[in-house]
């Protein structure tokens, strides 16, 4: 019997009332998964398609990109016990509901989030799950089934915290694990599902949570191991004056020269946050070709300060959008991060 290959469907969105892609006033094309044509105001696709849609009342968009989150903190959005605190005592306070989380709460409360985003407009969600109380050892696997369920692209990044408040770190000690547990199971979800394809719906990364709760021998190992496995690495970085003095004191060297000693300043790296570089560091980090990840909302929230969005992608850091953890911006609507970036650097 002869075998026929089935091509993908071509669905031609016609006729928007706007779309953000010059020469397309007729629409687009879209085969399987991907943009196959721009159609020209007033013309027809160059092939045949199999399903046209009206969109004459539709405004078309990219779909956005959220850089930086933290699903599990949808369930603890506007607790009265973290209202008007800076980064450090809003962490400490929360810190003493987190370790109650479990793996259904998890669940509910990563499908919720990828839920928001899809209605907000965002098609690739990333997040940063750090968070791995005793009982939620496959929080990954979690997040994973979830968005295969609801079709959205993940980029789900296995965070850690190694460095306890009895070690000099700023979390408890019922939230962090040891660096070998972490970097054990960061091989083992690196095998497990990340696709680094072009396209792929499902990517890892690898992301000690920052450098007031990891080590750095965990920064240095996370870094091989992306090497090994051809992923990213993700971190908060410069987002407090807190941090800064955190890092001269425990380090005797500003955050930027930590990620340099530990061996994070590529390509591979993106940091959620960037807020106190100065003009040395800012030209270092976009040299390096380090992204940074800019979280308007959630720096409102928190009062941390501005990301300096403009010197950095024109030093040569690509810049993206993200709308952080639900409890510091009690959204995880990135349409709203696309405004407040807007108004915050007008």
């Amino acid at each position: 019997m002869m075998e026929s290959s089935a091509r993908p469907r071509r669905l031609w969105l016609r006729d928007p009332l706007a779309i953000l892609a010059e020469g397309a006033g007729g629409g687009l094309v879209v085969e399987g998964t991907g943009i196959a044509e721009l159609v020209a105001a007033g013309a027809r696709p160059a092939s045949p398609v199999d399903e046209v849609v009206d969109a004459s009342r539709h405004v078309i968009l990219p779909g956005l990109v959220n850089t930086h989150h933290h699903f599990f903190q949808t369930l603890t959005r506007a607790h009265p016990i973290a209202i008007n605190k800076p980064l450090f005592p809003w962490l400490k306070a929360l810190s003493t509901i987190w370790p109650r989380l479990n793996p259904d709460a998890f669940r509910l409360a990563t499908r919720l989030a990828y839920t928001e985003l899809l209605l907000s407009g965002c098609t690739t969600a990333g997040d940063h799950h750090y968070l791995f109380p005793r009982g939620l050892e496959n929080a990954v696997d979690i997040q994973v089934e979830e968005a295969r369920s609801l079709g959205i692209r993940a980029f789900v990044t296995r965070g850690s915290m190694s460095l306890s408040e009895k070690e000099g770190g700023l979390p408890p000690e019922t939230l962090v694990q040891d660096d070998d547990t972490i970097l054990a199971d960061s091989e083992r979800v690196l095998g497990l599902f990340h696709d680094p394809e072009p396209g792929a719906m499902v990517r890892i990364g690898l992301a000690p949570c920052s450098p007031f709760n990891v080590t750095k021998r965990l920064m240095r190992e996370s870094a091989a191991l992306a090497e090994r496995h051809d992923c990213r690495l993700h971190t908060h970085l410069g987002e407090t004056l807190d941090e800064n003095a955190f890092c001269l004191d425990v380090y005797g060297q500003r955050p930027v020269d930590y990620l340099e000693e530990v061996g994070w300043m590529t390509r591979r790296t993106w940091l959620a946050h960037g807020i106190h570089f100065n003009d040395d560091e800012v030209r270092r980090l976009g040299a390096a070709g380090v992204g940074v990840c800019h979280c308007p909302t959630s720096n409102m929230v928190l009062a941390s300060g501005q990301c300096r969005t403009c010197e950095l992608e024109t030093a040569g850091s690509p810049v993206g959008l993200g709308v952080d953890g639900s409890a510091s911006n009690d959204s995880s609507n990135l349409m709203e991060g696309v405004r407040h970036a807007l108004m915050i650097n007008r």
